[in-house]
């Protein structure tokens, strides 16, 4: 065990910056639909918006990679949790710009 070599990020790491890379984009991708989409009450019906997350989540894996993170083996149980927790925080995020009324 302590003579093989490891490529890549440890496990714990590897963990914790999808995850936090996963929760950054899913804001992001929401304040993103907030100034693209905007914030009234028709922008809540619009599906530019869920497009936006979609960008946001395929362009994920690239970015992860180039960080560092081996996403080679990554599994259909680490592609969905990407997947929710962006989804997550973009959900909660932009339905507080929409009952907010911000103006972005």
């Amino acid at each position: 065990m302590a003579t093989e070599t490891q490529t890549g990020l440890p496990s714990h790491l590897r963990g914790v910056t999808v995850t936090t890379f996963a929760c950054l984009a899913g804001i992001a991708a929401a304040v993103l639909s907030g100034v693209l989409v905007g914030t009234s009450v028709e922008a809540a019906t619009n599906q530019l918006a869920v497009g936006i997350l979609g960008a946001f989540v395929l362009a994920q894996f690239p970015v992860l990679r180039v960080i560092g993170v081996d996403v080679s083996d990554f599994g259909v149980k680490d592609y969905l949790y990407v997947i929710f927790m962006t989804f997550a925080l973009w959900f909660i995020s932009f339905a507080i710009l929409l009952t907010s009324g911000v103006q972005l």
